[in-house]
């Protein structure tokens, strides 16, 4: 008799009742995200309320879609770990450009087929470019995407970007409630129920929020039960140059923020994710994306939220997300359902984003310690790569003087972190140095050396 290989924690398939409860909470952490950018671009074209839904329902369709793409896979196609997949918002700007003055709705939709075709053509490309991400850059990305990702939950927790009663204290004081039932389960609920955590948080908020007037389910009642999108709704896809090359600038900036959070989830489950495995994600991204501009919907990438979500709960399972990516799939065909989870106030959804993105930041820490910062210049790789991605964070109008295409850059602090972490690392620890090291009494480094270079190289690339 041998004995059966053991399950990767990855691949464990849990009951129907926890993958349901696990799926919800997945969906209910990104939901939020998923329909903010139809919201967005739909809104700024003025677009009627029927197609303002249309677009909410297609995007939350292909969402699971992309999602079961990514987390079951087939063929190339793929990386086989628990990535939830949504709208980015790197395209949002250019999206509302090309709509407004370019085209409308067809030519967004060809910008976005070719971006989708370019990704799955570069995905090896960015596959080989794995050796670049030692734990140095890979912390520092994962710190960057956890503190990038607290202002969201910031502006949830005091009533949601727009809402007239923002940052009133009724706002916050229902955050802060939700925050602390997702604390006491963590801590003390056994130990199935400590994983939803964030789930009963979400509903005991909202089981408060309903009778205190922060929402009411109007909208369910005008909703359509079904809701079927259909290829180029919006008319055929038109192909113009100069919408292409904005949404291919996008989809570089898209490939760096998935490599980013595959790397993460990589890191939180214990499988690592190798240049095979990034190229197959990334090649879902593509195809995902080539879908969303069929399907009447925009670019999609990794959804960094559920990486948070992941290391909170420490369920690894693929098959978790893969429920998860199904509901979406209901919430897209059954607008009435998609209409309930609306409902949820912005506010709960606040105090559980403060646990969820923390957990990402905090996870880039852990990573950032297997990094040895004695006599090297890895302290300054992570110091600037940390200011600059958080610069368009804090300062969102920094860059509204330049180009377009370097806004769609630097304006998503993950990519800009991330790119400045790759070019420092490079920098000072593969190019050989000149100067000798003097380590300073406070730990910072003060000049380059040989041997410091080497040190790093060995031990940390």
């Amino acid at each position: 008799m041998t004995t059966p290989a053991p399950v990767h924690p990855v691949d464990e398939l849990p009951p129907v009742r926890q993958l349901a409860a696990f799926g919800l909470q997945h969906v209910l952490a990104m939901y939020a995200g998923a329909v903010a950018v139809p919201l967005i671009v739909g809104g700024a074209m003025k677009l009627s309320p029927a197609d303002l839904a249309y677009l909410i329902t297609a995007d939350l369709l292909v969402c699971g879609i992309a999602t079961l793409i990514q987390c079951v896979g087939f063929w190339r196609f793929g990386v086989r770990l628990p990535i939830m997949q949504g709208c980015t918002f790197a395209a949002v700007s250019p999206m509302v450009l090309i709509g407004t003055t370019g085209g409308g709705l067809p030519a967004i939709y060809g910008s976005v087929i070719v971006a989708g075709l370019a990704i799955v053509l570069l995905a090896p490309v960015f596959g080989r470019l794995l050796r670049f991400f030692p734990p140095l850059v890979t912390g520092t990305v994962i710190l960057i995407i956890g503190v990038s990702l607290l202002p969201v939950a910031g502006n949830w927790a005091a009533g949601g970007t727009g809402s007239k009663n923002f940052g009133e204290p009724k706002n916050l004081g229902l955050a802060l409630f939700v925050l602390l039932v997702v604390l006491g389960v963590q801590r003390f609920a056994p130990a199935f129920l400590s994983r939803i955590a964030v789930l009963i948080g979400i509903a005991v908020g909202l089981a408060v929020a309903v009778p205190f007037g922060f929402t009411d389910f109007g909208g369910v009642g005008d909703a359509d039960w079904l809701g079927i999108s259909t290829p180029f709704h919006f008319g055929a896809p038109t192909f113009h140059v100069s919408a292409i090359v904005s949404m291919l600038v996008v989809a570089l900036v898209t490939m760096t923020e998935t490599t980013g959070d595959l790397i993460a989830v990589g890191e939180m489950t214990g499988r690592g994710v190798e240049p095979r495995s990034l190229a197959d994600g990334l090649r879902a991204d593509g195809l995902s994306t080539v879908l969303g501009g069929v399907f009447n919907t925009f670019p999609y990438t990794a959804y960094a939220q559920n990486v948070g979500l992941v290391g909170m709960t420490r369920v690894r399972s693929r098959w978790v997300v893969a429920a998860a990516g199904g509901i979406l799939v209901l919430l897209g065909l059954l607008p009435k359902l998609g209409a309930v989870v609306a409902a949820i106030p912005a506010p709960v959804l606040g105090g559980a984003g403060l646990v969820m993105f923390g957990t990402v930041a905090a996870s880039g820490l852990r990573t950032l310690a297997q990094v040895d910062f004695k006599d090297n210049h890895n302290l300054t790789v992570v110091a600037v790569s940390v200011a600059v991605g958080m610069l368009p964070v804090g300062v969102p109008t920094a860059y509204e003087k330049f180009p377009d295409w370097f806004q769609t850059v630097m304006d998503s602090g993950i990519s800009a972190g991330c790119l400045t972490a790759i070019v420092l690392n490079l920098l000072f620890n593969h190019l050989p140095a000149k100067a000798t090291f003097v380590p300073e009494p406070d730990g910072l480094p003060s000049g380059g050396g040989e041997q410091g270079v080497e040190e790093s190289r060995e031990e940390v690339v």
